[in-house]
């Protein structure tokens, strides 16, 4: 898909401060530092519309990313970031549950997985609470540029098995640095907002 136009529309909280178009909606999640931001800044083409921090936890609100006047990224808080205070976290997990739980424009969730490394126990819970409400997932195994071709399949079998994925939900390489799998992840995602 080609990025014409992309902006932070809306930023929420809570339901009210969601937007009223009536454009297909998909969630972006993952842990706090899988890189998120860099992952939407590729997509949209765009160096620094979702900004990248070095600290983890930093997107605290449902950030609503229009593009093409077509559909919105969400980019929801990050999880399993120790450092956050307990209450704060408590209140992200409000917020995330309130929006999977109620948004009918909700079409589907990306849940980017460091393909390096096997899902973390956060990983795996993110994936059954989804599979729990029958959100359609679309995993994105991200960083490919930093494991050798050929050892990719071997990861993607491990995060398979691990998640306990099921057969319908798209697995699929990504990398933020090279562009690896982007046309992929537009196909799929285009595929699920027009359902």
């Amino acid at each position: 898909m080609k990025v014409t136009k992309a902006d932070l529309a809306h930023v929420a909280v809570k339901p009210e401060q969601y937007p009223t178009t009536r454009l297909p909606e998909i969630a972006l999640s993952g842990r706090s530092n899988v890189g998120k931001s860099s992952f939407i800044n590729k997509m949209i083409n765009r160096k620094a519309l979702a900004r990248t921090s070095q600290r983890p936890g930093k997107t605290q609100t449902l950030n609503f990313y229009e593009i093409n006047e077509q559909l919105y990224f969400v980019d929801v808080p990050g999880y399993g970031y120790a450092k956050v205070p307990k209450t704060e976290r408590e209140a992200w997990g409000r917020m995330i549950e309130t929006y999977i739980e109620s948004r009918e424009l909700l079409k589907a969730v990306v849940q980017i997985i460091d393909v390096r490394h096997p899902p973390s126990t956060d990983d795996k819970m993110m994936y059954n609470w989804l599979k729990h409400f029958d959100i359609p997932v679309i995993v994105v195994a991200t960083k490919c540029d930093k494991v050798p071709k050929g050892k990719w399949e071997k990861h993607l079998k491990i995060i398979e098995k691990d998640l306990e994925k099921e057969d319908s939900d798209p697995l699929l390489l990504f990398s933020s640095e090279t562009a690896y799998g982007k046309e992929q992840v537009w196909k799929t995602i285009l595929y699920y907002c027009s359902k």
